[in-house]
Formats: structure tokens, C-alpha cells, sequence
């Protein structure tokens, strides 16, 4: 089974917590702060894999959860930082946030690398509180929480070159003549139904990959078919063969199959059509093959290269591969599409981000008080709430938000009750 979009829950690890201890020598007698920093959790790491073709695997396993850190030890010994959890991802896997849309990584080369999901750095140990004032801080904290997302993962295949057409027009046929690929090939329509891929050498030592992706049909844009999934893949492909049943064998007319298969590619996204295309004229073993051809030619307005083939019995396929592989020498590679570039592919695009709340205030059906938002959960998360010292600070911490001043403005008195994610505490003046 071919998959080639997916969600997935990504995780990075939280760090390890800090320590609080103290030096015991003997003959020492005051030995001071002693506790160790926690480790640094992992990243979830995706990495590409040049022998994966699918996101099959992510299919069964959807939640990737990195390691924590170790947390601190006695005698200023520090956590062990965790080893990154590394994810193999099939080359051409585009990772967005779920989210925002933001593109987070464009996999494309074997061997590279993407932090997904960033793992939480270590909590401080006591050791690092201490101060003249202070020279023996009750005072550790907890080890930061890691990233946690949803992601969308998206498989674009990574063909120079891709075979568009209707159903039935030949493009397994000629894919297979052409290449070692072994595709479906039946006289029904949507036999392809995943893309296939092949390398094609040429005769003077010239090589490329080839791709048969489903066939499209009208209104493929909206989703019609098979028609998304055909067109996510052909948007990496730098040259388009559309392939068109010349001998008109299912009783449809060869031109108005090539006007509407291009309207497809333009309604899902313009920069499709800049794409040098090479009209493959199949099926010219045929009758009446020949007179479409020259009506075809007529009626064709734009200066598009034609090469009559037949596939069946591979007449034209030589000079087809020679000029596709001409093409693809003069025509650079094409950036994935994004929102912002629309007309422009090298341009900075600076956008007004509100700051975040340090922290929001609501009411609960019972009158409580409920503090939300990330810094307050994430300070509240790195708090060690087994020492008092380390209670005082985070009060301290929030005093410094403007937390209190905040309470008092919406009306907190006295003994109300406030919540902070699963706890509660008692507001006091």
C-alpha cells in the first residue's frame, strides 16, 4: 500500500531535573551546595532514508516520544543528556506544523537531517543558586518540558520527470518500456492508482527519473479521481511528458483531453505551468491516428514540442528521451510552493507576530481563578515543589509577572481559590 500523507505526534524529551544536595566531608564543616544540573532531553530527529518510497510505517506508529534527560546527582555530578530519537523518512517528505501550516522541513537528500520536535534543556541544580547571601540554596529546578506538535507529514516524489495524462493513455506502458519499472498495466481506467518510478538511461549515457503518477480527470483539482494525490507529487518534477491517446481509442478528443488536463494543473497551482512540457503522442501504431495528429497540430496554439510514439511497439521512444533529457539540462530545479511566494521565489517576507501572553486569566463555573498560558505552565512545570525555597521563588516569579497586581484587578480576594493547570492554590493579600 502506497501512503503519502499522514499526522503524526511528535515529542521532544523533557530535561532532567536538578538536584538538591549538599557536600559531607569529613573535617569540613560547612560543605555547601552540591547538586547537579539535569541532563538535556532528546530531539526527535527525522532523518532521510534513501530506501524508503512511502510513509507506510507511520501509518502503525504515529506517536514519536523522545527520551527525558537524566536527572542531577550528589557531589556536582550532572544528568547525562539523552541521545536524540531519530526517525527514517522516505527522501522528498515535506514536515508542517498542524497548526500554523508552517513548513518545518523539506527532506530531500539522503542522509539529511530536521529537528522536529526539540527536546526541554536540564533543570539547574542547587549549586547554581548559591550566592553570598545565600551560600546554602534549598533550590533546584525542575527539567523543561520538550516540544510537543502535531505534524502533517506529506510524501512529494523526487522525479525529474512526470507522465500526465488521462486514464488508459499509455503512461504505464511507456514507463515501463522505458525503465526497469514494473507498474500495473490493465485496459481499465485508474490502474495506476500509486505512483510508480523508474530511471531511464538514454543511449549516449544520459540518466533521469521518471514518474507514471495517477491519471488525472476533470475537476482533479477539487479533488475529483484521484486527482490531489496525482498533483501533490508533480510538484517537484522539473519537466511534464503529457502523454495523449492520439488513435482516440476511448472516443475522446485528443485536443480537449490536453486543454483540460492543463486546466487541472493551473487550478491547483499556477506555478505548475511554467514547467517545460513535451507533448508524447501515443498510440500512432493506431488508426486514425495519423489524420488526429495533424488536426491536433492545428488546432494546438502554443509552440509545445510533439513526438509521435507508439509505446506498444517503442517507434519514436528514442528521440522522446532525447529531448526530455535536453529539456531537463537547461531547466533548473522549482522551490516547493509556499503562501508567500506567489510572484517572487528569492524574497524575505518580514510578518507582525503579536507577542504571546506571559499568562491569561479566567473564571471557572465555580468562581475560581485559572492562570493559562506558556511561560506561566512552563515556569510552573520547572518548579521543585518539595522545598520550600524553591515554593518562595516561583512566588516571587509570579509576583514578578504581575500576576498578583492581575488577580486583584478581576476582582481575587482574600482565601479565593486559584488553579494552575491540575493545581489549585489560595490566593492571599
Amino acid at each position: 500500500m502506497f501512503v503519502d500523507q499522514v499526522k503524526v505526534y511528535v515529542k521532544g524529551g523533557d530535561g532532567g531535573n536538578g538536584m538538591v544536595a549538599f557536600r559531607r566531608e569529613k573535617y569540613v564543616a560547612k560543605g555547601g551546595p552540591a547538586g547537579g544540573d539535569g541532563g538535556k532531553g532528546a530531539d526527535v530527529v527525522f532523518e532521510v532514508d534513501e530506501g524508503l518510497r512511502t510513509l507506510m510505517d507511520f501509518r502503525y506508529q504515529r506517536h514519536f516520544k523522545a527520551p527525558r534527560g537524566e536527572n542531577g546527582k550528589p557531589k556536582s555530578q550532572h544528568g547525562r543528556g539523552a541521545k536524540d530519537l531519530v526517525v527514517k523518512v522516505p527522501p522528498g517528505t515535506v514536515v508542517r506544523d498542524e497548526d500554523t501550516g508552517e513548513i518545518i522541513a523539506d527532506l530531500t537528500r539522503h542522509g539529511e537531517r530536521a529537528i522536529i520536535a526539540k527536546g526541554g534543556r536540564g533543570g539547574r541544580g542547587n549549586i547554581r543558586f548559591a550566592t553570598p547571601r545565600n551560600p546554602a540554596p534549598e533550590i533546584a529546578e525542575n527539567g523543561e518540558p520538550g516540544q510537543e506538535r502535531y505534524i502533517v507529514m506529506e510524501l512529494k516524489l523526487l522525479a525529474d520527470v512526470g507522465l500526465v495524462g488521462f486514464p488508459s493513455v499509455g503512461k504505464s506502458t511507456l514507463l515501463s518500456v522505458v525503465t526497469s519499472a514494473k507498474p500495473k498495466i490493465a485496459d481499465y481506467h485508474f490502474t495506476t492508482i500509486v505512483p510508480n518510478l523508474g530511471v531511464v538511461e538514454t543511449d549516449d549515457g544520459r540518466s533521469f527519473v521518471m514518474a507514471d503518477l495517477p491519471g488525472l480527470i476533470e475537476g482533479a483539482h477539487q479533488g475529483a479521481g484521484l486527482g490531489l494525490q496525482f498533483l501533490r507529487h508533480i510538484e517537484r518534477t522539473r519537466v511534464i511528458v503529457h502523454v495523449i491517446d492520439m488513435a482516440s481509442v476511448e472516443g475522446r478528443d485528443p485536443y480537449q483531453d490536453f486543454v483540460t488536463i492543463n486546466n487541472e494543473l493551473k487550478e491547483y497551482h499556477m506555478r505548475l505551468t511554467e514547467r517545460p512540457m513535451i507533448i508524447a503522442a501515443n498510440k500512432m501504431d493506431m488508426p486514425d491516428a495519423e489524420e488526429n495528429l495533424k488536426k491536433f497540430k492545428e488546432q494546438l496554439e502554443e509552440d509545445i514540442p510533439i513526438f509521435p510514439i507508439s509505446a506498444a511497439t517503442r517507434q519514436g521512444i528514442r528521440e522522446l528521451l532525447y529531448a526530455v533529457a535536453d529539456t531537463l539540462e537547461k531547466t533548473p530545479e522549482f522551490p516547493l510552493h509556499t503562501d508567500e511566494d506567489n510572484d517572487t521565489i528569492n524574497r524575505v517576507v518580514y510578518k507582525y507576530e503579536k507577542e504571546k501572553e506571559d499568562f491569561i486569566i479566567t473564571r471557572d463555573p465555580d468562581g475560581a481563578f485559572v492562570l493559562s498560558g506558556e511561560k506561566i505552565e512552563k515556569l510552573f512545570k520547572m518548579t521543585d515543589f518539595t522545598h520550600d525555597e524553591s515554593v518562595r521563588r516561583f512566588a516571587r516569579q509570579l509576583r514578578g509577572m504581575g500576576v498578583d497586581e492581575a488577580l486583584r484587578k478581576r476582582g481575587a480576594q482574600d482565601g479565593d481559590t486559584v488553579r494552575l493547570l491540575d493545581f489549585e492554590f489560595e490566593f492571599i493579600e
